[in-house]
């Protein structure tokens, strides 16, 4: 067959599995070779073992050349011809890189010198495709390991230690790190689409420009864009701020909420915030929204009266182990599958140190308002010192309500509830109390109220309009309902 014919079925044989995105597979070179040749053909790996070969290659062949295969895979010869009882064998090392394999051909007449070039460009032609194929892996296990720095720098941010961030990048710092304040554009959309959307704006370092993009570890259809801001509070991330809204705007299944600048160690604070932004973005023609809230009721309540109870309230599981604490303060925020996934254990563990800890502190963990009890504390702790930190470890603690009684306080409450007061839908009101009284959840709801779930989870998308929070999942907005409904209660 002439020599084009042949380069013309070669290309056939292997433009089906490139056209399937597959790896050519070395077999089937070797088995169109052998049909080519009427030889036998095998590929001896590096290690020295037959890797593939042809159904009727005699195994005596490959024993009487072990010498030679010794010589070729080591790099002392390129090529050896040889012949094995009637069997003429021409063997030939693959690459450059010690130990080599071996192309190994074996007919019962010598070949010609086009037979020789075509099992030559065959062994070159199956070495590439296994450099690619490196490569390839290569290349996976960097946007994998690329994955993992930008989640545990995210992590990091997270628990507030920037220097630790900067730490674990071992000298390759992202240039988020360097800025002194950030926004969090918490994108939702398809959970197939993150892993595009995070390779197409990904720079060679890595990262994305002046900002980070991260795949949720909690919520598959999370995309969360951690973006450095000026002192006026506008973008500087050089291009990511403009991209997301226009793939809100092009995309109707997406939707996006932006926290409020804050100091990169407040990274949680915005993180809270974009989460509720992107609860009041579903109700909006523009699916966009940023945050406008309310300070955090932990930060207007008078500092050192309100420490002196949170470090009592948490002195029960002050020597708790350090994965007790952060379990417990995840779970806060997120559902136990979420804290189990983000912390790689298992949903068992997440709740035997959520029975540990609500033991400790006397709470039923499933109660909302207890919740919102602990996390409160736990706000108030994660707060500056007060100046004058002597006097603190001397003042009695005050109960709790003594402290949600202060004018701050009831400022806040009516403040937050203000949406839901006479004039707009008193349902909406009824469910959410029903609801935080059914531990906020939705069937127990229904049954009190003799509505079906589906309307009690439609109040609640009303509700999450209104007050601007996120209610449908675990976390500070209903944290922040509880409260507001407790002050309410109570103020004059």
């Amino acid at each position: 067959m002439p020599t084009s014919q042949v380069l013309d079925e070669l290309l056939r044989q292997l433009r089906p599995r490139v056209c399937q995105d597959a790896d050519p597979d070395p077999q089937t070179l070797i088995d169109w070779l052998g049909r080519q040749l009427g030889a036998e053909i095998a590929l001896v790996d590096r290690a020295g073992k037959v890797e593939v070969s042809t159904a009727r290659l005699a195994p005596d062949i490959l024993a009487g050349l072990q010498p030679v295969l010794t010589q070729l895979s080591s790099g002392q010869m390129a090529a050896a011809a040889s012949q094995v009882g009637v069997v003429h064998v021409r063997c030939e090392a693959l690459g450059r890189q010690v130990p080599r394999p071996v192309l190994v051909v074996g007919s019962p007449l010598p070949l010609t010198r086009e037979a020789l070039a075509l099992a030559s460009h065959i062994g070159a032609m199956i070495e590439v495709l296994r450099r690619v194929r490196q490569a390839d892996d290569l290349a996976l296990r960097y946007q994998q390991a690329a994955t993992r720095l930008r989640l545990a720098v995210f992590t990091a941010l997270m628990a507030g230690e920037v220097t630790l961030a900067r730490r674990m990048t071992a000298g390759a710092v992202p240039p988020l790190l360097d800025a002194e304040r950030l926004r969090i554009h918490l994108l939702r959309c398809p959970p197939s689409d993150r892993g595009r959307l995070i390779d197409a704006y990904q720079d060679a370092s890595g990262y994305h420009g002046r900002g980070l993009m991260v795949r949720c570890p909690v919520y598959d259809h999370h995309l969360i864009c951690l973006l450095p801001v000026d002192h006026d509070g506008d973008s500087v991330d050089g291009g990511l701020a403009a991209p997301l809204r226009s793939l809100v705007r092009d995309n109707p299944h997406y939707a996006l909420g932006i926290s409020a600048p804050v100091p990169l160690p407040a990274t949680a604070q915005a993180y809270d915030q974009a989460r509720h932004a992107l609860a009041v973005a579903g109700h909006t023609p523009e699916r966009v929204a940023d945050y406008h809230g309310q300070p955090p009721l932990a930060g207007l309540l008078p500092r050192q009266q309100a420490l002196a109870w949170a470090r009592a309230f948490l002195e029960p599981i002050r020597e708790a182990p350090r994965l007790t604490l952060d379990i417990t303060s995840l779970a806060l925020n997120f559902p136990r599958s979420g804290v189990a996934r983000l912390l790689d254990i298992s949903r068992n563990t997440v709740t035997a140190h959520l029975t540990r800890a609500q033991d400790a502190l006397g709470l039923n963990l499933q109660d909302p308002r207890s919740r919102a009890e602990l996390a409160l504390a736990l706000a108030i702790t994660d707060l500056p010192p007060p100046d004058n930190n002597a006097v603190t470890e001397h003042l009695p603690t005050p109960a709790v309500d003594s402290l949600l009684s202060t004018e701050a306080a009831i400022t806040w409450a009516h403040a937050f509830l203000q949406p839901l007061q006479p004039g707009t839908d008193r349902t909406v009101h009824q469910t959410l109390r029903a609801w935080i009284e059914a531990g906020t959840d939705a069937q127990r709801t229904a049954q009190t109220l003799g509505i079906s779930r589906t309307t009690v989870r439609a109040h609640l998308r009303t509700a999450e309009q209104f007050l601007r929070r996120s209610l449908q999942t675990p976390g500070p907005g209903t944290h922040d309902l509880v409260h507001a409904f407790r002050i309410a209660d109570r103020a004059p």
